[in-house]
């Protein structure tokens, strides 16, 4: 489904899909102003055009231990497109990156890594992070404290393409 064919009422099933995963699809009709059928299938729909790429649970990471969150610039040296590949393939493989990105700037990627101590990182740092061929640089910056996580996406534009269509 491209952008364009969104509509209002496929961005109010975004927005109250992001606030709450869990409703029911009776509930989520309600809440849009539809019947539960055409509902639940505007629902497959989004899902079918990966515009919906999953459901999960919001884990609060302190009350599971891990207490600790840092962002992680990396500079690859040398680049080329197989070595940036494998690096990023390498570190999204480890289960304490939970998120990567590509980036411009100072560094080449950022990630979102989230261990229960100090120890953890300087493991995570001194024997994979650093050790990773074509790694040049690693900067931490540790979270002292989190404001917002997980806010749902800033869906306001699709209204946008809705009154311009």
């Amino acid at each position: 489904m491209p952008k364009t064919s969104l509509d209002t009422i496929d961005f109010e099933i975004l927005k109250n899909l992001q606030k709450d995963g869990r409703l029911t699809n009776v509930e989520l009709a309600n809440n849009v102003a539809l019947s539960p059928s055409p509902c639940l299938r505007r629902v497959k729909n989004l899902e079918e055009a990966e515009v919906i790429t999953g459901y999960r649970a919001a884990v609060n990471r302190k009350a599971v231990g891990l207490e600790m969150t840092i962002f992680v610039e990396m500079r690859i040296s040398k680049q080329n497109r197989n070595r940036i590949q494998n690096i990023l393939e390498r570190v999204v493989a480890r289960e304490e990156v939970v998120s990567c990105h590509l980036v411009s700037g100072q560094s080449d990627i950022l990630a979102e890594v989230v261990v229960p101590t100090l120890d953890a990182y300087d493991h995570l740092l001194s024997d994979f992070l650093m050790a990773l061929e074509g790694v040049e640089d690693v900067r931490s910056n540790f979270a002292i404290r989190t404001v917002k996580s997980n806010g749902p996406l800033p869906l306001g534009h699709l209204e946008d393409l809705e009154r311009d269509s």
